[in-house]
């Protein structure tokens, strides 16, 4: 968790030119925004690119920061959401979800991620199994519609709040919730489906 304090401080340090202050802030969200960039991109060179970007929109916009207003990680947030929404609007990659058979109605008690992937490979080498798991996540990720893929990103992979991703999407907290839950469904059933065809 980040320290409000120490936060608005390095924040007024950068608007008053202060570049260690700045680096710092580069230091400490970078992994974050990098994470999220390459989630929604799909390659770590386009990522990196996208990361970069963000960076210069928060250096450019920092002034802009109200600490009154939420907290740092959701503003930074915000940002790296806007630019990839803008990104994919350019390029024109948005991709559409396969049409779910049903849409679960309950979405309060959504099971996360980690509990709904069924984990059937032998325990020999968890190392290459986890991230073999992860490669089949990021790619059933590519598969879903934006909205979907960045709820469940924010979600369960960044691991924000309903409250703090509604602010960032822009959408109420009933909608956050359905989206994750739906997204969670459907990547359960890519992965599912995935996980058929190797066996």
């Amino acid at each position: 968790m980040e320290d409000a304090q120490v936060v608005a401080r390095l924040v007024r340090r950068c608007v008053a030119g202060d570049v260690v202050a700045w680096e710092e802030i580069v230091q400490r969200y970078n992994r974050r925004i990098y994470n999220i960039c390459y989630r929604f991109a799909g390659s770590g060179e386009n990522a990196q690119d996208l990361t970069q970007e963000v960076f210069i929109k928060m250096f450019r916009t920092l002034s802009s920061y109200d600490v009154e207003r939420g907290a740092f990680m959701t503003w930074v947030t915000t940002i790296t959401r806007n630019l990839l929404v803008d990104h994919f609007r350019k390029s024109k990659q948005d991709r559409v979800t396969e049409s779910l058979d049903t849409t679960p109605s309950e979405h309060e008690d959504a099971m996360p991620l980690s509990e709904k992937i069924e984990d059937k490979a032998p325990a020999a080498d968890m190392s290459v199994q986890s991230r073999e798991t992860g490669e089949l996540v990021h790619t059933a990720l590519q598969k879903l519609s934006p909205e979907l893929r960045e709820a469940v990103i924010l979600r369960d992979l960044q691991d924000m709040d309903y409250k703090d991703i509604a602010k960032v999407l822009k959408v109420p907290e009933g909608t956050v919730k359905s989206r994750i839950n739906r997204g969670r469904a459907e990547l359960a059933r890519l992965l599912q489906r995935t996980y058929r065809q190797v066996m």
